[in-house]
């Protein structure tokens, strides 16, 4: 499936070493290359740490094709409700091969 049916929209995209960005898509290629604009990261705290979830502005970002796991689209009217620093959960693992 391509994903140039997301050039211009909110995506969310999990990379190879379990991090969570967030970003308009601009660009893509044929290795999965992808330009962001607008681009933060989440970074989601586990339910036991005190200290809250955070948002890291990054602005426009290039992901190389080999580190991208999973790229959809946001729903954004959702994701603007959500207080992203209340948020808690589980870590996400990272996906290399060791």
């Amino acid at each position: 499936m391509s994903l140039h049916q997301y050039i211009n929209k909110k995506v969310l995209v999990l990379t190879v070493d379990g991090r969570t960005l967030v970003g308009t898509l601009l660009s893509t290629d044929q290795l999965t290359n992808l330009v962001l604009s607008g681009t933060v990261e989440r970074i989601i705290r586990s339910p036991d740490d005190d200290e809250p979830s955070t948002e890291v502005e990054h602005g426009l970002y290039l992901i190389r094709g080999d580190n991208v796991v999973l790229c959809g689209e946001v729903d954004e009217a959702m994701d603007a409700d959500i207080d992203w620093t209340k948020v808690k959960g589980e870590v996400i693992k990272d996906t290399k091969n060791a």
